[in-house]
């Protein structure tokens, strides 16, 4: 009899819930998740386009609804690449499909706060001044846009760890936001955001532990890891001569956070083309999605990971069931323990392998200007971080599995 109770009471806690919801959000959309695979997935983003939902959406007033549960969410105003609903499911079991539900108001606004799992930001020095090539004086303000002096090149001491950076609850980068232009990583040893706390004594404190973590790549003249190249037949061409430079933090969210960098006047030494470049990245995950458009066609784009002795290198062509990888593993960070790192591309688009003096480097191919490719980062001292070869292997399998079946959205 009290079991009986007792259900009848949870019966009536479950359907209040429910109306109360209902009540506080007036309409409803319907979205189907389907993972394709015959595979389980975790951390798994689920982009719901803004074209895709109601015309009466209003983004300022919605949840999103896993069964009878609210699950986090955001909406992304500003990324054209991702514009619309951001959320991140736990897992989703091999070619399960699931049903979330979008409850929103036509008007008004209901404010959320949800865990911060993504962050990126942008912080530069204010009231300070030039000497020739050196920032000198004033304190570092965060800012959403930048368009880089003339004057800064590697070192000036103007810009907070040297460039914007971007973090998941995994690991986080920055890329030198000067005439290097390459992509470095902050190793964690937290899942909470770690970046605002770097840098901060205007040098590189942070190549050293600190309680969220370190600097665990060497990048010097190479691509670090991801970075935009050329190859002209000799070597990888850094984005180094450029007519200027603009960055701009286009989402700093709890699930899903981008940079766009526009590089004008980018010369190959073959030839001069503009560039945009987004990186992105969302919970749960290591990966860097960068997305290329470029103003005049190019015979390659290449990216690629820094010619460790101490990493070992792996490469892996593209299939149609799977993306290819150039990938080194070893004790190769700059805390003398293993790090894998890793650059994934689809079939379409590669090339070959090849390598100059200072980098490992896989070619791709453009087509119609635009070009897209992953980078990632795994540090065995990440809280549950992968600590041997053969994980790191596994992992890489696992993502590139992933990468070429993604998941199936529609609005019911």
């Amino acid at each position: 009899m009290k079991n009986i109770i007792f259900l009848i009471v949870l019966l009536l806690f479950w359907s209040c819930s429910s109306n109360e919801k209902q009540g506080e959000f007036a309409e409803s959309i319907q979205v189907m998740v389907t993972n394709p695979a015959a595979f389980d997935r975790s951390e798994v983003l689920v982009f719901i386009p803004q074209e895709k939902l109601a015309p009466d959406f209003n983004p300022k007033a919605f949840v999103v609804l896993n069964g009878e549960t609210e699950i986090s969410s955001q909406f992304n105003h500003h990324d054209s690449d991702f514009k619309g609903i951001v959320v991140v499911l736990d897992q989703l079991k091999a070619n399960e499909a699931r049903e979330l539900t979008v409850q929103y108001n036509k008007e008004g606004e209901v404010m959320r706060k949800y865990p911060k799992r993504t962050q990126a930001e942008l912080s530069h020095k204010v009231g300070g001044e030039w000497k020739e090539r050196e920032y000198i004086g004033g304190e570092f303000k965060n800012v959403d846009y930048l368009r880089v002096p003339p004057e800064h090149k590697d070192h000036s001491w103007f810009i907070r760890y040297e460039g914007p950076g971007w973090e998941s609850d995994k690991v986080g980068y920055r890329f030198y936001l000067d005439q290097r232009n390459a992509v470095d990583v902050f190793g964690k040893t937290t899942s909470e955001p770690s970046l605002q706390k770097a840098g901060l004594d205007g040098f590189d404190s942070y190549h050293e532990m600190q309680e969220w973590g370190m600097d665990v790549l060497k990048v010097a003249k190479s691509l670090g890891v991801g970075s935009i190249g050329y190859f002209n037949g000799t070597n990888a061409v850094r984005v180094e001569v450029t007519d200027s430079v603009e960055c701009k933090i286009v989402e700093n969210g709890n699930l899903f956070s981008s940079v766009r960098t526009n590089y004008y006047g980018w010369n190959t030494g073959n030839a001069k083309t503009d560039v945009s470049s987004r990186l992105s990245i969302h919970a749960g995950t290591r990966l860097t999605l960068n997305k290329l458009d470029l103003s005049a066609e190019v015979d390659n784009i290449c990216s690629g990971l820094i010619n460790d002795a101490k990493g070992k290198l792996f490469t892996k062509a593209p299939t149609g069931q799977q993306f290819g990888y150039i990938a080194t593993y070893g004790k190769q960070s700059l805390n003398d323990d293993n790090l894998g790192i890793a650059v994934l591309f689809s079939n379409s688009d590669f090339i070959e392998f090849t390598q100059d003096q200072f980098s490992h480097i896989v070619k791709l191919k453009p087509a119609g200007g635009k070009l897209a490719y992953y980078f990632l980062a795994a540090w065995e001292g990440e809280p549950g971080g992968i600590k041997t070869e053969e994980e790191f292997l596994t992992y890489l399998d696992q993502v590139t599995k992933e990468l070429a079946n993604p998941v199936q959205v529609e609005i019911k």
